[in-house]
């Protein structure tokens, strides 16, 4: 059944429906994260937000560690996680940013006078800036209307669209962000050196493990002896675009896109102009690989880094920007809806796996390029990207590059029993979690800001794609991309009512299939569905027991009686909308 608001239509749900067991497990997996992080908070934080730990700068351990404790909370929130955990975040992401700002370094030069500056990293890369903001890149989605939050994004923003003095990160000339260390206080413009990745020195033995496992300080600085090449613009970089396009969300002003699809479109056609395969060095002059003498994979994280394990003298690929690229080219199609930088890098996979050779009768696959051409040669094809690109499209040409996925297996009907599993081993997790918090005797005198981030309780992965049928966010530094996201009408926040379970079962291009259960028998439940993250998607229409109701919006009401569910057939036209961060009744 159907009716008609002033806003949008209403589809009512009146069949009693037995709880399934999913539904039950979801709510008790938010309700034992909730008070897991509550209890981790009071552990590992004090009364003004700050972490208990020794601070330090670093690729090692550093600013973006101490942060990656609150990773997943603001998203806990926005899945419907009660208030607490939101006010949690907040008093311990201003503590975060003050602690910091205080923290000084002796010996590494451009943060002597603060690690973060106008409550920013003075200069560092974006695999590492992006880990550390992540769970703030987050918060719009439920708490959009922070005038603090907004400000902070259009600061950040301004470090890289030439708006502030200091931050001259940018040349808007040749569409280069000039340096692969940036920040607040500008890029580095010269080769960095393992004291600048690695941080002031310290006492390890007997004291402190760090995440690498090196034994001593000398072997932390030999870590990182061989991660120089920085000059020049990188693809980590197209992470700073999350700034712009949160800010663009937030505020609405045209500056943002603008310069978030310029930026995106340079490195779509350096992508183009190097053979179909996006290069890991540009030069101040706009130049593939002018900062690495004309190397197109050369720079630190690139396709050919490869170096020296300081402990074993083993050779370690590296090549961390696959980690985080294809996501700039998400960001652009977030913001305009042109599928045309999903092709971007579905290109590079192809050009990439089209160097394949045939050895002893196999077929084997290039993962690095270096001076002598491909090399770390597997079985495995290479699909960095694919399971993405593939979610972008829906294009089922494009299924067949995802790795093993459970989760695209479920949505595929052959793997029916996925959500149950996975919300039990994600509460399995969360006690053993919770139990190494309890087990844990040091002091913080003797803990690196890093060495709780597995004790982290908000894990956020699992109730993202099956609740929203979403990519995990992890701690990336990339928006959320999602088919659906869900708000409270009653409490007039974002996040699924309490006791409503819903489970994302299939997905096409332009249909999906989705089921809200109410678990309570005694109350109704009204419920608020969104298209997308941002209210990109626009939904057409929506079929329950063969009764269409025509849409025609980026969003639509459910009125769910007690214990009543049902699943719903749902037609959507993907990327059609401006993305926004308010809510639906604000729109």
């Amino acid at each position: 059944m159907s009716e008609t608001s002033n806003r949008t239509p209403i589809i009512a749900i009146s069949t009693p429906t037995p709880p399934p067991y999913w539904a039950l497990l979801q709510w008790e997996l938010i309700r034992s994260q909730t008070e897991a992080v509550e209890e981790f908070y009071d552990r590992y934080f004090d009364e003004r937000g700050y972490l208990l730990c020794v601070p330090r700068w670093g690729g090692d351990d550093g600013p973006d560690d101490a942060a990656e404790n609150l990773a997943g909370w603001t998203m806990l929130h926005a899945l419907g996680a009660p208030d607490r955990v939101l006010e949690l975040y907040k008093k311990g992401w201003e503590g975060h940013l003050r602690q910091y700002t205080e923290t000084k370094t002796v010996e590494v030069p451009f943060a002597r006078d603060g690690m973060y500056y106008k409550e920013f990293p003075v200069m560092f890369d974006w695999m590492h800036n992006g880990e550390g903001f992540s769970v703030f890149f987050l918060q719009p989605l439920s708490d959009p209307y922070d005038h603090l939050a907004r400000q902070r994004m259009e600061r950040f923003a301004g470090f890289y669209m030439g708006t502030d003095a200091q931050a001259h990160n940018y040349d808007p000339e040749h569409k280069v962000i000039r340096s692969m260390f940036n920040g607040s206080r500008g890029p580095l413009m010269r080769k960095s050196t393992g004291l600048d990745w690695a941080g002031d020195s310290l006492e390890i033995e007997g004291r402190f493990k760090p995440g690498h496992g090196e034994r001593n300080y000398a072997e932390m600085v030999a870590h990182f002896e061989e991660y120089n090449d920085v000059v020049g613009d990188h693809p980590l970089n197209m992470s700073t675009t999350t700034l712009a396009f949160n800010a663009y969300m937030q505020t609405g002003d045209h500056k943002y896109k603008e310069w978030l699809v310029d930026y995106i479109d340079a490195w779509c056609e350096r992508t183009e102009a190097n053979g179909g395969i996006t290069p890991t060095n540009i030069g101040l002059d706009g130049s593939i690989g002018g900062a690495c003498d004309g190397k197109w994979y050369g720079g630190v994280y690139g396709w050919g880094f490869t170096v020296t394990v300081p402990q074993t003298g083993e050779l370690a690929h590296r090549p961390f920007f696959l980690h985080r690229v294809h996501y700039g080219f998400g960001n652009g199609l977030l913001m305009t809806g042109d599928q045309s930088y999903v092709d971007t890098w579905r290109g590079v996979i192809e050009n990439v796996n089209a160097n394949s050779k045939t050895s002893g009768g196999q077929t084997l696959y290039p993962h690095m390029y270096g001076d002598e051409g491909w090399y770390d040669y597997t079985p495995e094809p290479f699909s960095t990207g694919a399971l993405e690109v593939y979610y972008w499209s829906m294009d089922r040409a494009d299924l067949p590059r995802v790795q093993e996925n459970e989760w695209v297996q479920f949505l595929e009907g052959d793997n029916p029993d996925y959500p149950v599993t996975a919300l039990l081993e994600d509460l399995k997790e969360v006690r053993e979690r919770i139990g190494k918090v309890r087990g844990d005797s040091s002091s913080p005198d003797t803990r690196m800001s890093d060495d709780m981030n597995g004790f982290n309780p908000a894990m956020v992965s699992r109730l993202t794609e099956l609740m929203l049928g979403g990519l995990p966010t992890e701690r990336l530094g990339f928006p959320l991309h999602s088919r659906v996201r869900y708000f409270s009408p009653t409490r007039q926040r974002a996040g699924i009512p309490e006791d409503v379970g819903a489970l994302v079962e299939n997905m096409s291009d332009d249909e999906m299939t989705l089921t809200l259960v109410n678990t309570d028998q005694l109350k109704s439940r009204t419920v608020v569905v969104q298209g997308g993250a941002y209210a990109e998607h626009q939904f057409v229409s929506v079929t329950q027991n063969g009764e269409t109701t025509a849409i025609d919006g980026d969003n639509f009401t459910v009125r769910l009686g007690p214990g009543c569910g049902s699943r719903l057939q749902i037609r959507m036209a993907r990327y059609a909308n401006r993305p926004t961060c308010a809510f639906p009744w604000a729109r």
